[in-house]
């Protein structure tokens, strides 16, 4: 059914709801699991380090996250390889993911739904308008 899933994080409470479900659903059906992290380009131009250094920082910090997500994979025993991108727009470069890397299903944490109730969606809502796989989101109170 499902050979390699994709789980996207950025470290948040809500995605590590994401990344649990995934690595549970990847160790049921013998899959292979991409965690990524995803760094926008740029940086906040009211800090005073340079934009590399931020960008360094972003790097380090999706890395420690990425490892977080390797670790419970392999303790289910699910093969983890992982991943850090950057690019424009986060949700973009979760679908480029996708077709890049030949994954079937993207599973992913969601909890945020807008400021206006759900008008401007969130990044797993971007994801899914225009994935061409699969979603299984998993919302704050576990429910998919």
């Amino acid at each position: 059914m499902y050979d390699h899933i994709l789980i996207p994080t950025d470290g948040s409470t809500d995605a590590e709801k994401g990344e649990e479900h995934g690595v549970e659903l990847a160790a049921a059906v013998d899959a292979t699991v991409s965690a990524l992290y995803v760094i926008e380009e740029g940086g906040n131009p009211w800090l005073s380090e340079p934009m590399e250094d931020q960008q360094g920082r972003a790097r380090e910090y999706g890395e420690d996250i990425l490892d977080d997500v390797a670790t419970a994979a392999a303790a289910a025993g699910v093969e983890c390889e992982t991943a850090v991108e950057v690019g424009p727009r986060v949700h973009e470069e979760i679908n480029e993911y996708v077709e890049e890397e030949d994954v079937d299903l993207i599973v992913m944490g969601s909890g945020y739904r807008g400021r206006l109730g759900g008008l401007l969606g969130s990044t797993a809502e971007k994801v899914l308008r225009e994935a061409e796989v699969p979603i299984t989101t998993i919302r704050r109170d576990g429910k998919s």
